[in-house]
């Protein structure tokens, strides 16, 4: 399972090889429920992805988190990995379940576990960049009302509290919450990701919740850690309107783009909502969950933006045949339409793949929200990565995919844009939410059946970029 530099892989340089400024950080990416199986070991409790996956329909071929990459067995072995591979940080999230079963009190086990992986890293020479929540609520506070309910963002801040006490003088890094979108529309709105629900205002009170517990979970960091960098995750994505010329489109542009950027960084960088966005929301409650002082927590100053990163949309006020209808998601939005350009390389998920958006969006975020270092906690791909008879997976389309989101990186930084790393998604082949195992996103394939793991082409062409500090 050692990891070698791949020769070959300088053929996938076409502009030459580039270096990045001095204390980069380089990474790769996990989460609880996608890894860590183990899902009733030492005292964990049910958590919403549980019960969702539990569901009949709900996640390709029935699958659960069990057995995932076993990494809360194997973590040993896979921080090994990590360092053949030359990580320089490993990001992980913590599973609220394990720490404080049913939101209750804390379990000594579950802590146990993230104080061992926290000390192996360290000992590694890895830096634990820790994730507060990636979507693993205790099924006990769903049964309850969830994000949609106020009193969650205060049980958050609890549990927030049992972390940052125990591993505030060694995680390197902070990150209070992923994607807060995706918990909120995904899980509230449209009933893709779990608790599975369809209700528009139950989804626009868990965005401006899960803001909430961000800023009380701030609150706790600085407490515990105040010489420790904290932020927050977001999936961001630059929007344009089909024909900018087409009042039509322009307003479905504003719109997604409101729901999914600015309706978060507005309130984080701000202090407010955008105005255009609250009146949108206004007939599903916006105004009736956010309270006095709210805003003021959730701007609580971050020394860093995560930014999650995977494609674009190109959108149209005017659907038509070929283009893929807005869902519930998109709350409040009629005759609303994404547009795909076929031309594109598309991942195994049917993603377009389009590195320029990357660059579009680093740029964007430092010409509007400047001052705030930003990283890449998220960027990766799917593809089939089929083990060969010699036991490789020669994913090139992966290394392509790499080589291109670093080469718009960098473009980025050469514009003056403040980002200081990278993780890659996901160092471990894993259980994609509600694609089950269906779709491989690591540097390591895993055999979920021996949990043999093999590193791939791109875990051996990133290891190289790694340890040259440059493309190629």
């Amino acid at each position: 399972m050692s990891l070698q530099p791949n020769e070959a892989s300088t053929e996938t340089k076409p502009g030459g090889a580039i270096s990045f400024p001095p204390g980069f950080v380089w990474g790769a990416a996990t989460a609880a429920f996608q890894v860590e199986g183990a899902t009733a070991a030492d005292g964990r409790s049910e958590s919403i992805w549980d019960r969702f996956a539990a569901t009949p329909g709900a996640v390709v071929n029935g699958d659960t988190g069990d057995p995932a990459a076993d990494h809360y067995r194997r973590y040993e072995s896979d921080i090994g990995l990590m360092r053949e591979l030359g990580l320089g940080a490993y990001r992980f999230s913590i599973a609220w379940p394990r720490v404080r079963p049913d939101a209750g009190a804390p379990n000594a086990l579950g802590i146990e576990f993230y104080d061992r992986l926290v000390d192996r890293l360290l000992d590694a020479g890895i830096e634990p960049w820790a994730t507060l929540y990636h979507w693993d609520l205790p099924q006990a506070l769903e049964d309850k009302g969830g994000w949609a309910e106020r009193s969650t963002a205060y049980r958050f801040a609890e549990y927030a509290e049992t972390i940052a006490s125990r591993l505030g003088d060694r995680v390197a890094a902070w990150t209070t919450l992923n994607e807060p979108w995706c918990a909120a529309m995904l899980g509230y709105a449209n009933g893709l990701h779990a608790p599975g629900r369809t209700d528009p205002e139950a989804a626009v009170a868990a965005a401006h919740h899960l803001m909430l517990g961000h800023g009380l979970a701030m609150d706790v960091i600085r407490r515990h850690a105040p010489d420790t960098p904290a932020g927050i995750t977001l999936n961001l994505y630059p929007v344009v309107a089909s024909d900018p010329s087409s009042a039509a489109d322009a307003d479905a542009a504003r719109r997604v783009d409101g729901l999914q950027n600015r309706l978060f960084l507005d309130p984080l960088l701000n202090g407010t909502y955008p105005e255009d966005i609250a009146d949108d929301l206004e007939p599903f409650g916006l105004d009736h969950v956010v309270r006095d002082g709210d805003l003021a927590a959730i701007a609580a100053p971050i020394d860093l933006l995560g930014i999650n990163y995977y494609r674009g949309y190109e959108v149209t006020g005017t659907p038509r045949p070929g283009t893929e209808p807005g869902g519930p998601e998109w709350i409040g939005a009629r005759n609303l339409a994404f547009v795909s350009d076929n031309r594109l390389p598309r991942t195994d998920s049917g993603w377009q793949v389009q590195p320029d958006g990357l660059t579009t969006t680093l740029l964007q975020i430092h010409r509007d929200y400047p001052g705030v270092p930003l990283y890449i906690t998220e960027n990766g791909a799917s593809y089939p990565d089929v083990l060969s008879e010699q036991g490789e997976v020669n994913d090139h389309d992966r290394i392509a995919f790499l080589d291109s989101h670093l080469r718009a990186a960098h473009d980025a930084i050469a514009a003056g844009v403040d980002l200081r790393g990278y993780f890659y998604w996901s160092l471990l082949d894993n259980f994609e939410w509600a694609e089950g195992y269906a779709k491989r996103f690591g540097l390591i394939h895993v055999d979920y059946q021996t949990q043999r793991r093999t590193p791939k082409q791109s875990a051996n062409w990133l290891s190289r970029v790694i340890s040259l500090n440059s493309i190629g």
